[in-house]
C-alpha cells in the first residue's frame, strides 16, 4: 500500500508551522517565524498555503498601535497533522518489521 502522506505537509516549513501551532491556542507571527527559523516571506507563503487548505487561521489586529498577525491551527489542520504523524509511524513500523524479518532470514 503506498504511503498516504499529505502532499501539503511534505514541505518542511509547512509541517513545522503546523506542528508548532498544534501545541498552542494561537501564536504571534514573529514567534512562529523565529521557531521555524525562516524569513517573513517564507512563513507568509507557508501560512497562506495552510490557510487555503483550511489547516490554519490568520487573525490580524493591533497591540497598541502596532499591527500584529496571529496564526492558529484549525481542527482540520490538527487532524491532518495527526494523520501525517500516524503515517510516519506506520512507515517506521513497516520498515522495522521488514528489517527484523530480513535479519532473521539473512542469519
Amino acid at each position: 500500500m503506498p504511503p498516504a502522506l499529505d502532499p501539503l505537509l511534505q514541505h518542511p516549513t509547512r509541517l513545522t508551522v503546523l506542528a508548532f501551532l498544534s501545541a498552542c491556542h494561537e501564536a504571534e507571527f514573529g514567534a512562529v517565524r523565529d521557531h521555524c527559523e525562516v524569513s517573513d516571506s517564507v512563513l507568509s507563503k507557508a501560512a497562506t498555503a495552510l490557510e487555503e487548505a483550511g489547516y490554519l487561521t490568520v487573525k490580524k489586529g493591533y497591540v497598541g498601535k502596532r499591527p500584529r498577525t496571529w496564526l492558529a491551527a484549525t481542527r482540520t489542520g490538527r487532524a491532518a497533522l495527526a494523520g501525517q504523524l500516524a503515517e510516519f509511524q506506520r512507515m517506521v513500523a513497516a520498515a522495522e518489521a521488514a528489517g527484523s524479518q530480513h535479519s532473521t532470514t539473512a542469519g
